[in-house]
């Protein structure tokens, strides 16, 4: 009896394989599959004994892949790719009126929180469901249709659609426009405390205080560098906005505190434009339901009106 070489090789060893080549480790692909470094090993070896050839170079603690592991593994990721876009058709039927959104936990909070009101009024039948994670969201694992990603918009795999430009200025609460140390000019900001938003977030074409105060000619008598830092980008908008100083924001995170009045601009010419903005992404060949296409439309609808409107 001949063997059969068209078999399929085994999917739960391939399922290891994939997530231990992503990470070059056994250990963090058991933690990912939630199985024990061992499975993960068994698994490994199954599928050499499938291939005839070695898969992994071990070296220490860490894992080499070997020429035929990097060859394969593109293909392998693609058809793990297409095996969860064929589930997640098979589920569009349950998802139906339900939309999944992944977003940076500022972004969520102060651009798009305030505006879903408007989407549901709009599309009361489609629920929004909002995620907001701090890191890059990985559709390999994660159960988003789509997410919110602040950068230049170079993301390889995925379809990527431009929601908002960036500029950063800055903001702080309207009671510090009044009174004997009211703001009115940049050296004015030597009696005040500058808030710092340290963020992961942040670009490299972002100013920070130093780099803003010395492009307005006020860095000799303005300390940039004093004050409280904050790791995210909504925190240190609360700051401003209870009166705790001047922050140099994102105007797009900064947006809504500014409509409502919390949040004042006091210089006319303070805005700086940053090269990284806001995308729209989701892994290319994605089938996107209704839902989600009418999200979509509502959001860069959304993005459009605040441009508008300069907020």
């Amino acid at each position: 009896m001949t063997e059969n070489n068209d078999r399929l090789p085994p999917l739960n060893a391939l399922r290891a394989f994939e997530a231990a080549a992503r990470r070059l480790s056994f250990t963090k692909a058991a933690e990912e599959l939630n199985v024990t470094p061992g499975a993960v090993s068994q698994h490994i070896r199954q599928l050499e004994d499938y291939a005839g050839t070695p898969m992994f170079k071990r070296t220490g603690r860490s894992v080499l892949l070997t020429d035929a592991a990097q060859a394969s593994l593109p293909l392998v990721r693609e058809a793990f790719d297409q095996i969860a876009e064929a589930g997640r058709i098979m589920q569009a039927p349950a998802r139906k009126g339900r939309v999944m959104v992944s977003s940076a936990p500022s972004f969520a909070a102060k651009w798009l929180a305030p505006r879903l009101e408007h989407f549901h009024t709009a599309h009361p039948e489609i629920e929004a469901w909002v995620s907001a994670d701090s890191g890059l969201t990985d559709f390999t694992t994660a159960d988003a249709d789509f997410a919110i990603r602040y950068g230049r918009g170079d993301y390889d795999g995925l379809k990527v659609e431009k929601l908002l430009d960036e500029t950063v200025l800055p903001v702080c609460s309207p009671d510090l426009l009044t009174g004997e140390d009211a703001i009115r000019r940049p050296e004015d900001l030597a009696k005040h405390t500058l808030i710092h938003d340290v963020s992961a977030e942040l670009d490299p074409s972002c100013p920070d205080w130093n780099s803003w105060l010395q492009a307005r000619g006020v860095a000799d008598s303005v300390d940039g560098r004093r004050g409280p830092r904050f790791n995210q980008s909504a925190l240190a908008i609360e700051a401003a906005a209870s009166g705790r100083g001047v922050v140099l924001a994102k105007k797009a995170i900064a947006a809504s505190d500014i409509a409502s009045g919390r949040l004042v601009a006091p210089f006319a010419d303070g805005s700086i434009s940053v090269d990284y903005g806001y995308w729209l992404v989701w892994p290319k060949g994605r089938h996107l339901s209704e839902d989600v296409r009418a999200f979509l439309r509502w959001m860069k609808g959304a993005a459009d009106e605040s441009e508008v409107a300069g907020v």
